[in-house]
C-alpha cells in the first residue's frame, strides 16, 4: 500500500484574497502528515500532525484561527478515529487550548470516554500540560463587531436559517479542517478540528466532534472527515454514510459525490466532505462555493492543493416557516 494523506481547509465561501494563503497551508498541512507516513508512520499520527498544522495556522476556522460565538467567544470542537481499532476521541465546547485535535486525542487514549465537553475536557488538557491559547485575537475581534452589528441592526432577521444567512453573507461560513490518511499498514485513520460557525449560539456543537457525523474511519470500508454547516452532516450521519457507500464497493470520489448529493437533496445545507478508501483512492465533493483541499501521495512532488473539487449546486432552500 502506497501511504496517502488528504486533508481540507474547509467548505463554505473563501474570498480571493485568501486563497493564496489557504492553498499553502492546505500544501503545508497535507506535507506535514505525508512526513510521516513517508517514514513508516501511523495513519493516526499522520491527520493528527496535518490537524495541528491548521490548527496552528490563522488562516482556518481551527485552533488560533476559529470563529467567535455570539458573546464573542471561541468555542473549539474536535475529533480523531483510528480505523484498525475504531477507537475515537472527541472534545468540545473547548475554549482555551491551542490544539482542540491533541486533546481530542487524550480523551481517546487516556480516558474511558469517546467525547468529552467544557470544563472536564479542559480539565483533562491542564493534566497533561496541553498548551494553552487564546483564539480571540484584535482581527477576529473586529471580524466579530462587524457580524455581530449587523444582527443586532436587524440585517440578518433570517439568523436561524443557516442557508439563507450564508447565501446572503457568506463571509460568516464555516471553515472546519480535517486530515484523513491510509498508511503503509493499510490502516486509515481520520481527523477533524473546527471553531464553529460565525455567531454561533453559545453551546452550540457540529458536527466535528460527533463520531460518524463529521468524522470516521474504519478499516473495513475507509475514513472520511465532513465540512460545511454541520446541522446537515448530523442528521444524515454523513462521515459515516459515506464510508458506507465505500464498503459497499464504491470508489472514494463516488462516495464523496453521492453523500454531498444525499445531503443536497434530503436536506439542502452547505456541505462538503473528503473520502479515502481501502486501496488509497481519494474522493472530495461540496456544494459550497469553495473548499480548500489537498492530498499527497508517493510520486508527487508536492501536495495537489486546490480550492474546488466535485461542486453540487444547492438545489433545496430551507423553508423560511
Amino acid at each position: 500500500m502506497r501511504p496517502v494523506i488528504v486533508i481540507h481547509g474547509g467548505a463554505g465561501f473563501w474570498p480571493s484574497r485568501k486563497h493564496r494563503l489557504a492553498l499553502k497551508g492546505a500544501e503545508e498541512a497535507a506535507m506535514r502528515g505525508y512526513s510521516i507516513l513517508a517514514k513508516g508512520g501511523t495513519a493516526l499520527n499522520a491527520v493528527e500532525e496535518a490537524t495541528i498544522s491548521m490548527e496552528d495556522n490563522p488562516v482556518f476556522n481551527a485552533g488560533v484561527g476559529s470563529n467567535l460565538n455570539l458573546r464573542g467567544e471561541a468555542e473549539m470542537d474536535a475529533s480523531i478515529m483510528d480505523g484498525r481499532t475504531l477507537r475515537a476521541g472527541a472534545v468540545a465546547l473547548v475554549k482555551s487550548f491551542k490544539n482542540p485535535v491533541g486533546l481530542a486525542r487524550l480523551v481517546m487514549e487516556e480516558t474511558d470516554h469517546v467525547f468529552m465537553a467544557g470544563i472536564g475536557a479542559e480539565k483533562l488538557g491542564e493534566l497533561h500540560a496541553m498548551q494553552n491559547a487564546k483564539p480571540v485575537n484584535r482581527a477576529k475581534l473586529e471580524e466579530w463587531k462587524k457580524l455581530r452589528s449587523r444582527l443586532l441592526s436587524g440585517k440578518m432577521k433570517n439568523m436561524p436559517r443557516t442557508l439563507k444567512l450564508l447565501r446572503k453573507y457568506p463571509e460568516i461560513g464555516a471553515e472546519t479542517v480535517g486530515a484523513i490518511a491510509i498508511d503503509k499498514n493499510e490502516d486509515v485513520a481520520a481527523a477533524t478540528s473546527t471553531g464553529g460557525t460565525a455567531l454561533k449560539f453559545p453551546g452550540r456543537i457540529g458536527d466535528t466532534p460527533l463520531i460518524g457525523c463529521g468524522t470516521y474511519a474504519d478499516n473495513e470500508c475507509g475514513a472520511a472527515s465532513s465540512t460545511g454547516v454541520g446541522e446537515g452532516a448530523i442528521r444524515l450521519v454523513l462521515a459515516k454514510t459515506a464510508c458506507d457507500l465505500m464498503s459497499k464497493g464504491a470508489v472514494a470520489q463516488i462516495a464523496a459525490e453521492q453523500a454531498v448529493k444525499l445531503e443536497n437533496r434530503r436536506i439542502g445545507l452547505p456541505i462538503g466532505i473528503i473520502t479515502l478508501d481501502r486501496k488509497g483512492n481519494v474522493g472530495a465533493a461540496h456544494s459550497t462555493p469553495n473548499m480548500c483541499w489537498a492530498f499527497m501521495r508517493r510520486g508527487l512532488r508536492k501536495p495537489d492543493a486546490r480550492m474546488k473539487a466535485s461542486y453540487f449546486q444547492i438545489q433545496k432552500k430551507v423553508s423560511s416557516n
